[in-house]
This record gives structure tokens, C-alpha cells and sequence, in this order.
């Protein structure tokens, strides 16, 4: 894998915006300039927090964009939307896949028709009844709540017995209007990046060790709150399954450039998809970043083969 010259290529990195997960992508946003920058790209920063970015974007002529914008406004197809009008080349999915991936519900429906594992599910929207005796029937007395199209764990809550239920959905309500209850699956969790285009590739799979009792948001952002093991100590068969499974959901989605597939697998090796990320964070210790490396892969490279990958698409598509 060659990674490309980008010197003088003129990266603008769009970064904080207006969701929950501002401050993250700042950070992402932070790291890739000075990532890229390291390569010798004119790399520079764009803040999405008001619509006047829009006029920067133009003004700036930029050869690709770089999106580190986490969750709504920019994970999930409106930038991307904008992007294709300014017809500009971007790193990541297209409006669709990213769409599709940042919506739960809908990445789940897909998973479903295209065969790829996921646990069992129900949904419940605001202003509809349900029941607690029903959601349990259908996903068991232990589940994960969490609201359809947010990211970083926000509004997400273990289920240990029906009597939680009722709290853990109006949390989920705070951030979404539609929620997923999802089955409990106990085992080891892991998560297998993705790269390429035509090809895509999956990275080692990559075991998480939070402290917590899930990897929520503290777990992901404070220090010292959980740990990364590469490769995940799950058997061999099952590490390599993870990896099919990755690109499985890459490609169901239709994502392209890079992805992040969160799975839980069972003692016995059986394996389950939880969600894809279709802008995973990008700081150097993230979780991608981290896979990377363990494939020889060092940040800088990283950062400079995701422009390549969209220059390569936009250059593909004339």
C-alpha cells in the first residue's frame, strides 16, 4: 500500500459544528491539520458552528474537504449534500451510506436484508404507545436503549430489568425522537476499521476494555477510562470473522474511504453487529488510529491515504 504525495494539496478540514459532539471534533479536527500539515499538505480549519462557513468553504478553493464533524450536521449526509453541490471532493462516505450508518434504525434494516448478524430489536417513537411486557418479549428482560441517530454513546443506557425501561427511553427521548431498544449481548466488545475504495480492506480487529460497564462517553474521552488490545484476545477464527463482517457492513451501506464497525462477540465466537461509524474519531489515540498503527499505518499516513482515497474518487468520477 503506497501512501500518496499530498504536498501542496489544499485540505480544508471542517470541524466542531453544532452537535453534542462538538468538543470531540475539535479535538479530531486539531490533530488531522497537524497530521496532514506533517505530510506537507496546505491543511487548514474551518469551523461549521454557523451557516458562514458555507461562504469560507467557497472562498477558500480547496482541493479536497476533510470532514471531522461527529453526529448531526456532518455525520450524517447534510454535509456531504452540501459538499456534492460546491462540487467538492471529500474524504468518507457519500450522502446516502453516511445517511444510512448514522440512522440505527435504517443500518439496522439493511444489515437485515443484506445478511449481516445484528441483535434483535424493536423501535418506539415519541407520541406512539408501547409496553414494557412487549419490548421485553421481544428483546429480553436485559437490553441497550439508545436513541436512533446520535454518536459517542450519548443518550444510551443498559436495561437491566423491564422497571428501567421507562427512564432509559425518555433519556433516549432527550436526543432523538426515535429510539432502538436493542438484546443485551454479553461478551467481548471490538471494533474493525475499514479503508479503501474498490477494494476496501478491514485493519486489525481491535478489542475494548472499558471501565465502565459499557463504553459510554467517558470511557471514549477521559484518560485512563479504557483500554485498547490489538490484536482483541477473541480465537483467530473469530477475529477474521469480525473482519468479513466489517466490510460486509461497509459495503451494505454503501460507505467509502474509511469506517468503523462496532461488534460484540459471544463466547462461543459467534459475532454481532452493532453499528457503523462512517467519520470515526481521528484523534492518535483514537480507535481507529490505534488499528492503523497496528498495521503499519503510522497517523500522518493515515491521514494523507484518506485524501488519497478522495482524490482518487473524484478524479474516478470525471
Amino acid at each position: 500500500m503506497q501512501v500518496p504525495d499530498i504536498a501542496g494539496v489544499r485540505v480544508a478540514v471542517l470541524m466542531g459544528g453544532r452537535s453534542a459532539e462538538r468538543e470531540v471534533s475539535l479535538n479530531t479536527g486539531e490533530q488531522v491539520v497537524a497530521a496532514l500539515r506533517e505530510r506537507g499538505a496546505d491543511a487548514f480549519a474551518i469551523d461549521t458552528a454557523d451557516a458562514s462557513f458555507i461562504d469560507d468553504v467557497r472562498a477558500s478553493r480547496p482541493d479536497v474537504v476533510f470532514i471531522c464533524l461527529h453526529g448531526r450536521y456532518g455525520e450524517d449526509g447534510t454535509v456531504q449534500g452540501l459538499l456534492e453541490l460546491l462540487d467538492l471532493p471529500y474524504v468518507g462516505s457519500g450522502v446516502l451510506a453516511s445517511a444510512l450508518a448514522m440512522d440505527k434504525v435504517a443500518s439496522k434494516h439493511v444489515f437485515a436484508g443484506c445478511g449481516v448478524p445484528t441483535p434483535e430489536y424493536v423501535v418506539v417513537r415519541r407520541g406512539r404507545p408501547w409496553r414494557e411486557e412487549d419490548v421485553a418479549a421481544a428483546v429480553g428482560e436485559r437490553c441497550v436503549v439508545k436513541p436512533a441517530s446520535e454518536g459517542s454513546a450519548i443518550g444510551v443506557s443498559i436495561v437491566h430489568d423491564p422497571s428501567e425501561l421507562r427512564e432509559a427511553i425518555e433519556t433516549a427521548f432527550r436526543y432523538d425522537d426515535v429510539v432502538l431498544v436493542e438484546r443485551f449481548i454479553a461478551g467481548t466488545e471490538v471494533t474493525v476499521g475499514v479503508l479503501g475504495t474498490s477494494a476496501p480492506f478491514a485493519l486489525p480487529t481491535l478489542e475494548i476494555v472499558p471501565e465502565h460497564e459499557f463504553y459510554d462517553y467517558e470511557s471514549k474521552y477521559v484518560p485512563g477510562m479504557s483500554r485498547h488490545i490489538i490484536p482483541a484476545r477473541i480465537p483467530e477464527a473469530a477475529r477474521k470473522r469480525c473482519e468479513e463482517l466489517a466490510v460486509a457492513a461497509h459495503e451494505a451501506l454503501g460507505c467509502s474511504g474509511v469506517s468503523r464497525t462496532d461488534i460484540i462477540v459471544e463466547p462461543d465466537g459467534r459475532a454481532w453487529v452493532l453499528e457503523v461509524n462512517t467519520i470515526p474519531g481521528m484523534t492518535r489515540t483514537s480507535l481507529l488510529p490505534d488499528a492503523a498503527r497496528a498495521a503499519g499505518i503510522e497517523f500522518p499516513d493515515l491521514c494523507a491515504l484518506l485524501v488519497g482515497y478522495a482524490l482518487e474518487e473524484s478524479s474516478g468520477a470525471d
